[in-house]
């Protein structure tokens, strides 16, 4: 059974500093990692498949979530990659 995938809680950061902490997540983990990447900055939506799509790897998902109070109120997205090279 697989444990899910791994996740990176960039909530309240801007950009460029989601997409910086997933290729530092990213860099020693192998093919086939899947990466959750939790973000409140809108342009994290465009930013994360950009990257994916440089580097030769996947988007699985990317899922809207209403605004809370663990985000003061902002919408937020979980954005998952598959590493494929």
């Amino acid at each position: 059974m697989s444990a899910g995938p791994e996740v990176v809680d960039a909530r309240g950061l801007r950009c460029p500093l989601p997409v910086v902490r997933l290729a530092a997540h990213a860099k020693e983990r192998p093919r086939g990692t899947e990466i959750t990447v939790l973000a409140t900055d809108p342009a994290a939506r465009y930013d994360v498949p950009a990257w994916a799509r440089l580097r030769g790897h996947a988007m699985v998902a990317e899922e809207q979530h209403p605004g809370n109070d663990e985000t003061d109120g902002r919408t937020w997205w979980a954005l998952t990659v598959r590493l494929e090279d």
